[in-house]
């Protein structure tokens, strides 16, 4: 029975205890059966194409060495392996290099990429690349690092090496020249 095909539909029972005998058969007809759907929940919860595949990944390696863990008095196989996925989805979004990556987003992907025509008119009318521009290297840092790629005060401060307290002021005295520039 190892040579089964995703045409076959093998039973849960059977399908875990192959799994648990370490049979790749059994591993590759739950990818071609479950995939999909394991791929679904996790691309809803990252919203990425490639992380998401990364995750996929993952799930099945969890569920390649976790299968001794898995309980059918608790819940149905299918179940069980949604579990993995959205957990393995949530480790990923809360995970350092994810929020490293999406820390890297310049200034333009936020303010200037914004996709329609009349939106990208209005913000271009707001004069912010103008304004930001214009301020002291060292106060445009801050105000990029903490506004737009969304770093807290204390991530710039130990990430770049700038004490906390020169953050905040930098900080502040960016946001102070904004606001006399535009009379806020």
């Amino acid at each position: 029975m190892n040579n089964s095909t995703t045409s076959n539909i093998i039973p849960e029972e059977q399908l875990v205890s192959r799994l648990k005998d370490q049979d790749k058969d059994a591993l590759s007809y739950v990818y071609d059966k479950y995939g999909a759907a394991l791929y679904g929940i996790a691309n809803r919860i990252v919203n990425d194409v490639e992380v998401s595949r990364e995750v996929v990944q993952d799930v099945f390696l969890k569920i390649w060495n976790k299968i001794d863990s898995y309980d059918p008095s608790k819940g149905k196989f299918f179940t069980w392996m949604l579990n993995i996925a959205r957990n393995e989805a949530i480790n990923k979004i809360r995970s350092k290099e994810i929020k490293r990556s999406t820390k890297t987003d310049s200034l333009d992907n936020y303010v200037y990429n914004v996709g329609d025509d009349q939106t990208q008119d209005k913000i271009e009318g707001l004069g912010v690349k103008e304004l930001i521009t214009n301020l002291e290297p060292d106060h445009q840092f801050v105000l990029q690092k903490v506004y737009f790629e969304g770093y807290s005060h204390s991530e710039v401060a130990n990430d770049f090496e700038i004490p906390l307290g020169t953050v905040k002021s930098r900080l502040r005295a960016a946001l102070k020249l904004l606001r006399k520039k535009q009379n806020i």
